[in-house]
């Protein structure tokens, strides 16, 4: 337990969005409740940015190119004027959604997470299968590849052509290389020699070992954390409520709604400066 009190706590931060329906509202609810009881002032955090705030303090990213990759969202990232701006992002499902539902096909187990499984099961894989690559631009498609694998999968593992671990293998390295290129593409243009990687599929230890051979040969570094804070987590709305609230924040009562579609760039980040740093 924390063994902190209400009279210890300067205000009340909850995911204001993107997410699912059903938690931001029952969130939302609690919050409102709290900061009302307590009468503390209250902060609609963008998730998103909870999740590259908490990735900045964590590591000690200054100003990084950021790669935000999870089960809903897949965005290429970086700070400047003002805002967090989106060079690159999937145009329709996530990259966890692509991992987790292919993790169905092969009916791997959710325990702890099918995405940490295919990443147990590419690290046996031998044979890379070739498959269609969805780089368009700055953006990325998982649907196509998605479709493909799973339209093959069966056929490739019947006659022995492929194993399941083979498929996991090949599915992990074509969809990390798009990341990887377009995150590359994004430090080239701001001038950055800084990548963090935050969200869920950021665990993935291969997933940092690409982006950390792309790094070495720009002379950048790479910036990541375990699975504490890169799973969606508490203490990441935190931390950015409080960078918010210190630099004069406060989500009025008639303001505290939730949406599923908030998008990172939306917000103004008062707590860095046009440099990147912080104020």
């Amino acid at each position: 337990m924390a063994k902190v009190k209400p009279q210890d706590i300067d205000c009340v931060a909850y995911t204001k969005g993107p997410g699912m329906g059903a938690p931001l509202v029952s969130t939302a609810v609690v919050a409102r409740t709290v900061a009302q009881l307590w009468n503390k002032p209250l902060l609609g955090v963008n998730h998103c940015i909870g999740h590259i705030e908490m990735g900045r303090r964590v590591t000690g990213a200054v100003n990084p190119v950021v790669l935000y990759v999870s089960g809903g969202n897949t965005q290429v990232i970086a700070y400047q004027l003002k805002k967090y701006r989106i060079f690159g992002e999937t145009i329709d499902i996530a990259v966890g959604n692509c991992l987790d539902r292919f993790a169905r096909v092969l009916k791997i187990s959710n325990d702890p997470s099918p995405g940490y499984n295919i990443e147990q099961m590419a690290k046996k894989g031998e044979k890379l299968i070739d498959l269609p690559y969805g780089v368009k631009g700055m953006d990325v498609s998982f649907s196509g590849i998605l479709s493909y694998i799973e339209d093959a999968a069966q056929s490739l593992l019947d006659s022995k052509q492929a194993t399941p671990e083979d498929l996991c293998f090949s599915l992990q390295e074509t969809v990390f290389a798009m990341l990887v290129e377009i995150t590359e593409r994004a430090m080239a243009h701001c001038g950055s020699e800084e990548v963090l990687i935050v969200g869920g599929v950021g665990c993935n230890e291969r997933l940092q070992e690409m982006m950390g051979i792309m790094a070495a040969e720009r002379g950048a570094k790479v910036f990541a954390t375990d699975e504490r804070y890169c799973i969606d987590n508490g203490a990441m709305i935190a931390q950015a409520g409080w960078e918010m609230f210190r630099t004069g924040h406060v989500t009025p009562l008639v303001d505290s709604w939730c949406t599923q579609r908030f998008r990172t760039d939306e917000v103004e980040v008062t707590w860095r400066d046009d440099s990147g740093e912080p104020i």
